[in-house]
């Protein structure tokens, strides 16, 4: 999630300069980057409990602590810090607590897997002076939804009251949910349909490599990706496979005039939220907004709306891969790695297009709908989705090999997929490893993941 924003630009007058927003993100291929995020979960070491807001194990004194001894700056909203930026860097809160890397733009995985060592470094250096330390897991295995203590931000209380009237897992998905997702770039309209096609139909591939989710409440839950599935439970409106990305006529108008079917969630003005819960922005353009009578967006204002819908895939300036769980150190580079290969050149562009293109609508749903509870085992065509997914990481490294973006011992990108051939191999998923351990040498007691698995 972002920082507060701030009501400016343009006003939104007419339907054309959302499209024309959107379409501004075009870039030559010269200018693409690679934009990485990944959440994670705080917990306190002596008892294993998720790290409150206030306090010597609190999230404000993590932040505190990042800004002292690194320099951050400080976003604060009333009176609480609730981000940092640095060198075109965030650190932002999820809901719950979860602390949030957003990376800066960036040329290559190797400069994106420096940024993320660099910044689970800091973190874990300050939290060591603490007693706390992070996890990274698609969903909290042992605490309670009361367990969890609300972050102080004003759209984070908008949210959580809507949430319930839409869907029975949205305040798992805020409190409870960590994710790693990677933002790239496309060059035309052509291009980003190409892309949101591929990407979108690949996504449950990636959601069943990178399942790591398989505990709820210290428990087994029947998933190999718990988070996956609670999005399917969340908010109809705002989430799903978006079937009209695979039809004729895709492009920025169609998607613009999906997110304006989407129901708004809150208006930023003066420093604070104000309820817009279930109002339409299309209304918001002709001045019936019922917060704010007679007044018209601009255009900071349809960006924040932009996020507050929650495809598989997101379009804004850019493209957002939304479907990983979090994971280890380890695997946090993997994804860019995955999706890199896949997208930015264009005989691997063709290459996975080619694989997904005669998939049908059945076939996305339940892929959307098997993934979560079967990962890579999951029958497909004929086959498994195993060996889909060696398809796909062998299309990725052919990508990534192309690119030929080598570091100072001239090593290209194509290692950071080593993890991701090794679970397209053997068919485990992260989540399954967890298992094993747990039914194992755990002798089922998930405090050993905790001290096994930290940052």
């Amino acid at each position: 999630m972002s920082a507060p924003p701030t009501s400016s630009g343009a006003p939104v007058t007419d339907r054309r300069q959302l499209i024309d927003y959107i379409a501004s993100g075009n870039k030559p291929k010269s200018d693409w980057r690679i934009g990485t995020e990944h959440e994670k979960f705080g917990f306190i070491l002596d008892s294993l409990k998720p790290m409150p807001y206030d306090g010597p194990h609190g999230i404000r004194a993590m932040l505190e602590g990042l800004q002292q001894r690194y320099h951050w700056q400080p976003v604060i909203e009333g009176n609480n810090p609730i981000a940092l930026l640095k060198d075109g860097c965030s650190v932002t809160l999820e809901p719950g607590g979860q602390l949030e890397l957003s990376g800066a733009p960036l040329e290559n995985i190797h400069d994106t897997c420096r940024e993320v060592h660099k910044h689970l470094s800091e973190v874990k250096s300050v939290a060591e002076a603490m007693g706390v330390a992070f996890l990274g897991m698609g969903f909290a295995p042992t605490w309670k939804r009361s367990d969890m203590v609300w972050m102080p931000k004003g759209r984070y209380k908008i949210m959580g009251d809507y949430m319930p009237k839409r869907g029975n897992l949205g305040l798992d998905m805020m409190l409870r949910t960590c994710t790693v997702q990677v933002n790239l770039d496309y060059s035309s309209e052509a291009d980003m349909v190409k892309k949101f096609r591929t990407s979108l139909a690949l996504q449950p591939i990636a959601t069943a490599l990178f399942a790591n989710s398989p505990f709820t409440e210290g428990q087994p839950n029947g998933f190999v990706s718990y988070r996956s599935h609670i999005w399917t439970d969340t908010d109809p409106d705002r989430c799903g496979i978006l079937p009209f990305v695979f039809e004729d006529g895709m492009g920025f108008e169609r998607y613009v005039d999906y997110l304006l079917d989407v129901p708004m969630y809150f208006v930023y003005r003066d420093g604070k939220y104000l309820d817009a819960s279930g109002l339409s922005f299309r209304d918001f353009m002709a001045g019936r907004l019922a917060v704010l009578p007679g007044e018209i967006p601009t255009i900071s204002d349809w960006a924040d709306h932009m996020t507050t819908a929650f495809p598989e895939v997101r379009l804004k300036k850019f493209l957002e891969m939304r479907g990983a769980d979090g994971g280890g150190w380890g695997r946090l580079c993997a994804l860019p790695a995955l999706w890199v290969g896949l997208l930015y050149e264009q005989s691997a562009l063709d290459a996975a297009w080619d694989l997904v293109k005669d998939w049908t609508a059945e076939d996305h749903a339940d892929l959307r709908l098997g993934v979560p509870r079967q990962g890579l085992k999951m029958k497909f065509r004929g086959g498994t989705l195993q060996s889909v997914a060696r398809q796909v990481v062998a299309i990725a490294r052919e990508g990534l090999s192309q690119r030929r973006r080598l570091d100072a011992g001239g090593s290209d990108e194509t290692g950071f997929l080593h993890v991701l051939e090794q679970v397209a191999t053997s068919g485990e998923t992260p989540a399954e490893q967890k298992l094993a351990l747990y039914n194992g040498r755990w002798n089922r007691d998930l405090s050993h993941l905790f001290r096994e698995f930290a940052y």
